[in-house]
């Protein structure tokens, strides 16, 4: 699980420096219009961690690694970025390690479940907020539930994160109707309306990347076995 996310996290800083002017876009419609700039400077700096981390001492269980890669993610996403996206990615990292170190000789599914619902009830403390009010919990709260009824099918990693992907795409995109009720795009009112939340298309992205890792990592290992 720990270089499933190293390898996911580095991926997904090339993904968010794409798509940061979109994501920027959709914050300056009805947000502080930074979302993507500090998003991008955010997996900037996670990757320059990255870079000078030594990796896990010998005897290190896997749960220990991941869990104190992802809490360093948070710390660095808490220190280094400005505005909203800071705190609640940071919030919603160290809530996912804490889930994580709990898990015992569980599979990386598992482990990316609890992480996942861990992580969005985080966000969900810290903002006082909840689904609904045109915040990233619209995407995260079905990305979770939907997980975890992949999990509990006995779904793979591949299988939960593909399924946290697809949620996670359509309560994106069911923000766009909907009346913003908490953060800066409260204070517009209706006209809210109209625009995709932001928060729920970043936290899409990162799932949809992750999934892709998933993906890949399972093709490899197909065909190392082949």
């Amino acid at each position: 699980m720990h270089d499933f996310v190293i390898a996911w996290l580095r991926a997904a800083a090339v993904r968010v420096h794409e798509q940061a002017p979109a994501l920027t876009a959709l914050d300056q419609a009805i947000g502080d219009g930074d979302h993507g700039i500090n998003l991008d400077r955010g997996f900037t700096a996670i990757v320059a961690m990255l870079d000078e981390r030594p990796g896990p001492e010998d005897g290190t269980t896997d749960a220990t690694a991941t869990a104190d890669l992802l809490r360093a993610c948070g710390k660095t996403l808490i220190s280094k970025v400005g505005g909203a996206s800071g705190p609640l990615y940071g919030t919603a990292f160290l809530r996912g390690a804490g889930a994580v170190a709990g898990v015992t000789d569980g599979s990386p599914a598992e482990s990316f479940v609890v992480a996942l619902e861990a992580a969005a009830g985080g966000i969900s403390g810290l903002g006082k907020s909840t689904e609904g009010e045109k915040t990233m919990l619209d995407a995260l709260f079905p990305a979770a539930r939907a997980a975890r009824a992949a999990l509990d099918g006995g779904g793979s990693i591949v299988d939960v994160t593909g399924a946290a992907r697809d949620a996670a795409a359509a309560g994106a995109a069911a923000t766009i109707p909907m009346l913003a009720t908490k953060g800066r795009a409260s204070y517009l009112g209706e006209r809210s309306v109209g625009h995709q939340d932001p928060g729920a298309t970043s936290a899409t992205l990162l799932l949809t990347v992750l999934a892709e890792t998933a993906a890949a990592g399972s093709s490899d290992a197909a065909a190392a076995t082949a």
